[in-house]
């Protein structure tokens, strides 16, 4: 577990109004969000570390994500719901509401396909998860989604491009598998932001608590804070 003074925290203001998922990164109804910046990536990765930021926003029931990223290989040949989205350009959000219940892993690439799971007990020393739940995709019907690219992207896209994946999450769906979880202001839960895109030209892995050693994503025990105003 990382020490108190290693641990990063985020702070999710509240707004009467959130962004409308096709809101821009610079637009007013983003202004009230503070910016977080992926800054560490792990040694087994290529020179590419691509500059990565997210903003977070809540009004009481629901939380909207934004991240943006300013890339230079871009590839989605995952577009189904629930396929290996990390193997492409992908910006991940892993958020644990309650110490003492699982974390749900948003996997979103380039082009808004998704993987998502609930994790009660993440990967063991055999690599081998311990126990998780594909959270149904009737219930990821409840997020919206917006991104700058629509996909696939078969063949990498090589250039500077900047692109963006935004996203609302309603509370509702944390509570399906937690239990009830109130209005979250005041509430601070843990979690972790990363940047991957294994099966890219240059692969790499960023996160913003660090992960040590282990190039593993599932490490709740090194989650950061995130805190709602």
């Amino acid at each position: 577990m990382l020490a108190q003074s290693e641990m990063p925290r985020y702070t999710i203001h509240r707004v009467e109004t959130l962004p409308n998922v096709n809101a821009a990164w610079n637009s007013p109804a983003w202004s009230e969000a503070e910016t977080l910046t992926i800054a560490r990536f792990h040694p087994r990765g290529s020179d590419h570390k691509p500059v990565t930021q997210a903003r977070i926003l809540h009004d009481g029931r629901t939380i909207a994500v934004m991240f943006r990223v300013e890339d230079q290989y871009i590839v989605a040949r995952n577009t189904e719901y629930q396929s290996p989205t990390h193997k492409d350009s992908c910006v991940e959000f892993f958020v644990k509401p309650l110490a003492d219940r699982g974390y749900f892993n948003f996997e979103f690439n380039v082009v808004g396909a998704l993987l998502l799971w609930y994790v009660e007990q993440p990967r063991g020393p055999d690599g081998v998860f311990g126990k998780y739940t594909e959270v149904p995709k009737e219930t990821v019907a409840q997020i919206e989604v917006a991104t700058t690219f629509s996909g696939p992207i078969r063949e990498e896209l090589v250039g500077s491009q900047a692109w963006t994946v935004s996203y609302s999450v309603p509370l509702e769906l944390f509570e399906r598998y937690t239990g009830p979880l109130g209005d979250p202001s005041g509430q601070t839960w843990s979690a972790n932001f990363y940047k991957c895109a294994d099966d890219s030209s240059h692969p790499h892995w960023g996160y913003w608590a660090d992960i040590g050693d282990r190039l593993d994503f599932h490490q709740p025990d090194r989650f950061g804070e995130i805190v709602f105003e």
